[in-house]
């Protein structure tokens, strides 16, 4: 799976080279010291050549000042490559994130989706960052160091032979029972981002029902649950260390003890073993930093398998590429359609959808929840895919369309209003970044949101605060009617979107809309006076077409729509 992020390393690789270098260089610097300082010892101090000891003691100066050099231009450049990797790796992320269907982000909790595009970007980014100098370093410091001993006093390095894979199998049990535990951890953790995603965006719901103690209860379970997790990684990580303390510790020992025997037996000279110590040392540092390596890694997999799984995930609405074919009419068709959310699921939401809207015309939708009116019109712009049969805008496949132009010939008010920080133009100019002051003008006016704009002192400037939280549930509505308009799509959908609006606006905003005598317009609404004038009225039940007419066809033959007639206008004497 490493393979998969191999092209943002290549990116960089100059860099990771550069420092490849830096720490190898450093390396050999490091191990030139302890024999110049065994030279000392058995020569310099031996035969008491001042001459020998100054030059041997300048030269340890000039290594290590050389790898100090070579240290901190492998910090720059590891930091160069490390935090372009966790860039380049962030922002590909972040851009499959927005080629995804609805359907593929069904797949992933936003949450989830949140933590592994910073918690493990960033795990994976700090594991190059401060892993990639151990990495390389360990083993190149241990073959040297274990290389400089056999060459010292082959005899004495054949110690590390036992010590040596009584580590390795105590770190690999160790790894072993930790990696899962990460995978745990990082579930955990899209676990709290969740709990406290949703209590901040329903904060006030939260508080109106004084739920704060519940709310606290569920983080504090969820909370715990990490805590556990966390604690049972670490429980087994942190073995690490007595692990290695135990088989080491020993080890040295040993040396010692046969080092000294030797030296007393005239087969060792004293500088040789304190040279040995140098190098035994440095080995003990390699097989610490080797035994960190391998548990950042381990979790770092972890993440690295979370990461893949978005970048693997197959966008199933495939663009056509087509730039030449062009809406221009906006006259659609359903044809024999049928629709689920899962290939799997047993049942249609959508059955056999047969329908024709003419160019310019206006269709309601009316119908009971979960009559799947929303999933309907969701089909036009592909933000899913029919299960079954075809729709066709301008007798073209809607597939045949680049995703692109298809959805900005389509205008969709959706269910749920949303907009962004910022004032009402950055807002409105979402529809149509290039929108003037005049067009800004025609598309409040018909969505009927001039009338609370011009009486902010700062009009277009005003600021919304974040998610629009200083307007309210109808203005919100307004806006984003008139940031679809300054799209001037060919089709306008509007799903319930005038459901906060009193009836004098809505009726403005009827009136402006029946104004776009070309675009096709889809309005889907619980009030019947939201449709009462629309060319043709769609009746929904339970996924299929109950019945389609004007209002006066339905008014006389259809039960539903007279339950729902007489139920909400009649005593309003309409």
């Amino acid at each position: 799976m490493i393979h998969r992020l191999l092209p943002y390393a290549k990116k960089y690789q100059k860099y990771f080279l550069l420092a490849t270098l830096c720490v190898i260089g450093e390396c050999v610097f490091e191990l030139v010291i302890p024999v110049l300082m065994s030279d000392i010892i058995d020569y310099g101090v031996m035969n008491q050549d001042t001459h020998f000891i100054i030059v041997n003691g300048l030269l340890m100066m000039g290594c290590a000042l050389i790898a100090f050099l070579l240290g901190s231009l492998y910090a720059r450049y590891a930091a160069i490559a490390g935090q372009g990797f966790g860039a380049a790796l962030r922002k590909d992320v972040y851009e499959k994130i927005q080629d995804f269907s609805f359907a593929n982000t069904d797949h992933f909790s936003t949450s989830s989706l949140i933590t592994r595009l910073t918690s493990d970007v960033n795990i994976l980014q700090n594991a190059i960052c401060n892993g990639f100098r151990p990495l390389i370093r360990s083993p190149f410091m241990l073959l040297l160091a274990l290389l400089f001993t056999f060459t010292i006093n082959a005899q004495l390095a054949l110690v590390f032979l036992i010590a040596t894979p009584v580590l390795g199998i105590g770190l690999f049990v160790i790894v072993r029972r930790v990696g899962p535990l990460y995978k745990l951890m990082q579930s955990s953790i899209d676990s709290i981002n969740t709990v406290v995603q949703e209590n901040l965006s329903a904060i006030r719901v939260v508080k109106s029902y004084v739920k704060e103690g519940y709310e606290e209860e569920k983080f504090e379970k969820i909370n715990e649950q990490l805590k556990k997790h966390s604690e049972s990684a670490f429980r087994i990580s942190v073995w690490n260390m007595p692990l290695f303390q135990y088989v080491m510790y020993p080890t040295i020992v040993a040396i010692l003890y046969f080092g000294g025997t030797m030296i007393l037996a005239g087969t060792m000279q004293v500088g040789e073993l304190t040279g040995f110590l140098s190098y035994v040392m440095q080995i003990l540092n390699s097989l610490m930093m080797m035994s960190n390596v391998f548990l950042m890694l381990t979790r770092s997999i972890a993440s690295q398998e979370r990461i893949v799984e978005v970048l693997d995930e197959v966008v199933d609405i495939k663009d056509s590429g087509n730039t030449e074919l062009q809406i221009q009419h906006g006259t659609i068709d359903f044809n024999h359609v049928y629709f689920k959310y899962k290939s799997t699921a047993k049942e249609y939401v959508l059955s056999d959808i047969d329908l024709h809207i003419p160019q310019g015309s206006t269709l309601g939708i009316l119908g009971g929840c979960g009559s799947a009116k929303t999933s309907l019109v969701q089909l036009i712009p592909r933000l899913y895919d029919v299960s079954e049969g075809e729709i066709t805008i301008d007798d073209h496949n809607v597939k045949e369309y680049s995703v692109e132009h298809l959805r900005e010939c389509v205008g969709m008010v959706l269910q749920k209003n949303v907009l962004f920080s910022g004032t009402i133009r950055d807002n409105l100019l979402w529809g149509n970044p290039n929108a003037d002051e005049k067009e800004l003008d025609w598309a409040c006016k018909i969505a009927c949101a001039d009338e609370f704009i011009n009486r902010f002192l700062d009009h277009y400037d005003t600021d919304l605060g974040q998610g629009g939280v200083n307007i309210s549930g109808g203005q919100k509505q307004r806006l984003c009617i008139a940031r679809a308009l300054l799209k001037k799509p060919k089709i306008l959908i509007l799903d319930d979107s005038t459901s906060a609006v009193d009836t004098a606006s809505e009726a403005t905003i009827r009136k402006g809309l029946a104004s776009l005598k070309d675009t096709t317009k889809i309005i889907i609404a619980q009030r019947v006076s939201s449709v009462l004038h629309a060319d043709q009225i769609l009746i929904l039940d339970d996924g299929k077409i109950n019945a389609v007419g004007t209002h006066e066809e339905l008014l006389q033959n259809n039960p539903i729509y007279q339950e729902l007639y007489y139920s909400q206008l009649e005593g309003a004497g309409l």
